[in-house]
């Protein structure tokens, strides 16, 4: 690989996790106005009773 390829796409992996990171900060402001006071976090905790209960299902 030649120098401009790895500056490619180191480019465009770091505007895919900015991107990302983006998405990420939104669905947690989301979930914070919904009622999970927490957001992310007391989303996953709360997913992760759920699957750790077999009677949930």
């Amino acid at each position: 690989m030649n120098g401009m390829n790895i500056e490619s796409r180191l480019a465009k992996a770091q505007s895919e996790n900015d991107h990302l990171l983006t998405e990420l900060a939104y669905v947690d402001g989301l979930l914070k106005e919904v009622g999970f006071d927490e957001g992310l976090l007391t989303l996953k905790a709360a997913a992760e009773e759920i699957v750790g209960t077999p009677d949930a299902y």
